[in-house]
């Protein structure tokens, strides 16, 4: 009994010196390797990286989701109808898309409406990520509001005011009407400088020709909408202000070198950015001595070079629909879309027709396995969405009821100033 004692106490000895020796080691090997740079902090600082013992719960979520969940987080459809149609389950349901866009034609009343917005997010609460339910609603002529709801003034009346405080007021109202339905963003407001009275699409729906006007109130009603909770995509980025051909039915020209844009056009943009855009939508408009080859919305100078590393944008970028005339006179509809991409483009949207949505989601699809585009490229923007859609707490919550009267109220003495 008392030799088990006696190796036992030899024993614990024995442990013990050696983890003195050790930890005066490890003591020794600190000192040294404090008079160097930390290899790991100093990657942190540089690429931008989060520390080790952090988790960024979103580059977590990407990891987990499939191709068809990344490809569909990437399409924003058009609707069919007042009522959501079977190709428009199909979209949501088995293609995952991440957004939907709703168009005059989708509107009938505030009843229909809001039922259509409701199934929309109850189709799509099945998914794991909410979805982006998006509108045109500039004010003025493009409005997709239904009939009981008072139209707000166009972007052009307002500029003649050239109130900051007013195009708040206006802003916020856009995003309250837009928020009281379901909506969660806004393609608006213009950021286009009208310098081109000739222009068959901008027009009125532009602040007008003075680059300060544009950049002031058109940042103020930006500020506005987001107030909201909701998305404020401006557009039409590099500035469709100055052409004499609708994007809508062709392709548009303009032959302003690189030091005329960033002096003009650019300016409402980059001053968009400074104050925290969320979202720019690329036009489809060829700039002939930048980017002879591609219109803008398929240019990598254009999105990646100009936008993202001359002007700093880390937000998503939206292309305009790619089934508008600049487009589909020029491209096919999956190549143009294969394009945008690469090009730089988060989300391509494809405003109309359910073959031209199922095209799109193919010709991504064939890309990754032929390797024109990487699941690296893919992720890169399904992170920018995703964040987006966490930035703005975007849920499938259903929408139990309107207010249109304290809506109008609002409008009303807005119209009052104006």
């Amino acid at each position: 009994m008392k030799k088990n004692k006696i190796y036992i106490y030899i024993a614990f000895s024995l442990i013990l010196i050696l983890l003195l020796g050790c930890s005066r080691l490890d003591e020794g090997k600190n000192s040294v390797e404090d008079g160097l740079p930390n290899s790991e902090s100093i990657y942190d600082k540089e690429e931008g990286n989060t520390p080790a013992d952090e988790i960024d719960p979103i580059k977590e979520q990407i990891e987990e989701m499939s191709i068809e969940e990344k490809i569909g987080q990437m399409i924003l459809v058009g609707l069919e109808g007042y009522n959501l149609d079977e190709n428009s389950r199909k979209m949501i349901e088995e293609h995952l898309v991440g957004g939907v866009i709703i168009f005059g034609k989708n509107v009938e009343n505030s009843e229909q409406l809001l039922a259509l917005i409701n199934s929309i997010k109850e189709t799509n609460s099945k998914n794991r990520i909410p979805i982006f339910i998006s509108v045109d609603e500039e004010g003025g002529r493009v409005s997709r509001m239904p009939k009981e709801i008072r139209k707000l003034p166009t972007s052009e009346e307002i500029g003649q005011l050239n109130d900051k405080e007013l195009s708040y007021s206006i802003g916020a109202t856009l995003g309250e009407e837009l928020k009281m339905f379901g909506f969660n963003m806004n393609f608006a407001p213009v950021l286009d400088i009208n310098s081109n009275p000739k222009n068959p699409v901008i027009g009125d729906r532009a602040f007008g020709s003075d680059l300060e006007t544009v950049s002031d109130l058109g940042i103020q009603t930006m500020k506005g909408i987001q107030s909201k909770g909701v998305i404020s995509v401006v557009k039409h980025f590099p500035g469709h202000g100055d052409t004499s051909v609708d994007s809508h039915i062709g392709l548009p020209t303009i032959d302003h070198d690189l030091e005329r844009l960033k002096d003009f056009e650019l300016v409402p943009f980059k001053k968009a950015i400074e104050n925290d855009a969320d979202a720019v939508m690329v036009a489809h408009i060829l700039l002939n001595k930048i980017d002879p080859d591609y219109p803008s919305s398929l240019s990598k100078v254009i999105i990646t070079d100009l936008l993202r590393k001359d002007l700093g944008f880390e937000g998503v970028v939206v292309s305009d629909d790619m089934t508008m005339g600049a487009i589909v006179e020029n491209y096919e509809v999956g190549d143009a879309a294969i394009k945008a991409i690469d090009a730089g483009c988060d989300i391509v949207l494809v405003a109309h027709g359910f073959e031209n949505s199922l095209v799109v989601i193919n010709s991504i699809k064939e890309a990754l396995i032929n390797e024109t585009i990487s699941e690296e490229r893919l992720n890169e923007s399904v992170y920018r969405i995703l964040k987006l859609k966490e930035k703005y707490n975007l849920t499938d919550d259903k929408i139990d009821a309107i207010n249109i009267e304290e809506i109008n109220n609002k409008i009303h003495k807005i119209m009052e100033k104006s």
